[in-house]
């Protein structure tokens, strides 16, 4: 027990200096999240800033359409819908803690995406926002309200959380930027879709971006301070 505590001691140094960055980057994403979804929020009820050029990218996303693009977009909304993005995670987590025998990754996985639920309830509630005219919607009536996106959140948070989770483990730069980028591209498109499919205005997918950025850090941040309280290996492939 004892050289076992001491080497605990001894690692101790070195395990904070690999957290440091990883409470960086938690604060980073967290504080960017934060003015983006913020300066969303306050150009929507004023009426100001981005908001006023809602109308002229709807437009444009309406002009723009054609049959190939719509075949390729109503497929991406439907498969990254709030119900169907809630099956995938909660599948996605049961298949890694079945394969991998851990509990912790899934876990955070699902607590963001939770989170992800919460969030975009609670704000859309509290903001009201109306979706743009139902006579542009190509993919069926929706009376939901529109600030911000359930599609480009839930999405975002699922992807993020899931490249930092798998990326934090890999040890390698390569596979971490590959993970970010993918998350990335793959979150733009689903925000892309909603705005081409005439269901959402430019700052609601704006403001969704910034949520899921936010919700990320704070995942980055538990991850990061419950591997320094228990000491674990933030490289291991078990945990």
């Amino acid at each position: 027990m004892i050289p076992a505590f001491s080497m605990q001691l001894r690692a101790a140094p070195a395990l904070r200096l690999r957290q440091r960055p990883l409470f960086l980057v938690a604060a980073l994403l967290l504080v960017a999240g934060d003015v983006i979804f913020w300066l969303m929020f306050a150009a929507v009820l004023s009426d100001s800033g981005l908001a006023t050029v809602d109308g002229t990218v709807h437009s444009f996303m309406v002009d723009s359409r054609s049959p190939a693009l719509t075949a390729v977009f109503a497929a991406v909304t439907t498969v990254t819908s709030p119900l169907w993005m809630t099956f995938i995670g909660v599948t996605v987590a049961i298949g890694w803690a079945v394969w991998k025998k851990e509990l912790w990754r899934p876990a955070v996985l699902l607590g963001s995406m939770v989170l992800a639920v919460i969030l975009s309830t609670l704000v859309k509630q509290e903001v009201g926002r109306a979706r743009p005219s139902s006579s542009d919607f190509l993919l069926g009536p929706d009376d939901a309200l529109s600030f911000p996106s359930g599609h480009t959140l839930g999405a975002g948070i699922f992807a993020l959380v899931l490249a930092y989770l798998l990326a934090s483990r890999s040890g390698t730069r390569t596979t971490t930027v590959l993970a970010f980028a993918g998350a990335a591209a793959f979150t733009l498109v689903v925000g892309y879709s909603r705005l081409y499919l005439g269901y959402h205005w430019m700052t609601d997918v704006v403001a969704s971006l910034g949520v899921a950025l936010g919700v990320t850090g704070i995942a980055v941040f538990v991850d990061a301070a419950r591997h320094g309280s228990s000491g674990a290996n933030t490289v291991s492939p078990r945990d």
